[in-house]
């Protein structure tokens, strides 16, 4: 996927170099909106690194209205053993507080469940935060059902380097 125009004369697209202040600000408004307006270290330098590198291991999608990036979804590969087939893992999904309500949301996951659909990927999955009503909502309206039985887990800091220490 290049780019598509929405109804509202806004463009999805896949992100581009130079974006990356763009994606910064829509990431630190999630942060916000995810009340840890303190834990961003991502900068520009490291989205251009991540999202346009040599070999690329996270990508983006954006919507752009009037100049301005309004919405992001930002994501990776992963893989199923079980399947036998790589699946898409959306990390961030955000749309600026004040284009809500627009289907940007919506447009960018159904690019991504096309990107699932066109290389043959079974799975795409991601979190949401069990307080988020809203999103929660969401995810339900487009079809997503909850994982009950499974709880992510995550290794940081001291425990990540103790464990890799052996």
């Amino acid at each position: 996927m290049t780019s598509r125009t929405l109804p509202d004369g806004a463009v999805l697209r896949t992100a581009a170099p130079g974006d990356e202040p763009g994606i910064l600000a829509l990431i630190h408004e999630l942060a916000i909106y995810e009340r840890e307006p303190d834990a961003v270290e991502n900068t520009a330098e490291l989205l251009t690194q991540t999202l346009f590198g040599d070999e690329p291991r996270a990508f983006a999608h954006v919507v752009e209205r009037d100049g301005t990036l309004v919405g992001i979804a930002i994501w990776f590969l992963t893989y199923s053993t079980w399947t036998g087939t790589h699946g898409v893992w959306l990390e961030d999904l955000y749309v600026d507080e004040s284009q809500r309500g627009r289907g940007y949301g919506r447009a960018l996951m159904a690019a991504l469940a096309a990107v699932c659909v066109e290389r043959g990927y079974r799975r795409f999955e991601w979190t949401v935060l069990d307080w988020n009503e809203p999103s929660i909502g969401f995810y339900r309206a487009i079809g997503a059902a909850p994982l009950d039985e499974w709880t992510t887990q995550r290794l940081t800091g001291d425990a990540l380097e103790q464990l890799a220490a052996g």
